[in-house]
């Protein structure tokens, strides 16, 4: 019989309580992620595109999500086999996403409106790597 004398079961519950909501606050809101991106993917959003100042919020918080992300996918594939498929495949769209963030909005392309929707793009598409990797919201 074990001895549970001394041993503080109310703090032990609480400490191990309070290291599950820590890891969850740590993990990407795949949720959040994915609201914000379906703003810009909308197609209603084509006939009515964000304001200038809506834009700039939009894409700003793309941005730091994909900053987010692409370490967890990076950290999520390290567990694979480096011939991979999965592990190619999310490489690949880390890559896209480091290549996006560098990008500057080109007239070509739809300026401002164009670019945080490519970045949308993008960032939905980590997301299923994500959640692919077994990394679930």
């Amino acid at each position: 019989m074990a001895d549970w004398a001394g041993i503080d079961m109310a703090n032990r519950t609480t400490a191990a309580s309070e290291g599950t909501e820590r890891r969850q606050a740590d993990r990407p809101d795949i949720t959040v992620m994915r609201e914000t991106v379906q703003i810009l993917l909308d197609p209603d959003a084509v006939a009515l595109p964000p304001t200038a100042d809506e834009l700039e919020t939009l894409t700003q918080m793309i941005r730091g999500h994909l900053e987010l992300l692409i370490p967890e996918v990076e950290q999520s594939v390290r567990r694979l086999r480096k011939d991979s498929i999965p592990r190619y495949c999310a490489l690949a769209c880390v890559g896209e996403a480091r290549g996006k963030l560098r990008a500057e909005p080109i007239r070509r392309f739809g300026v401002e409106v164009g670019y945080a929707r490519r970045l949308a793009r993008t960032l939905n598409a980590l997301c299923d790597h994500y959640e692919n990797l077994g990394a679930r919201p």
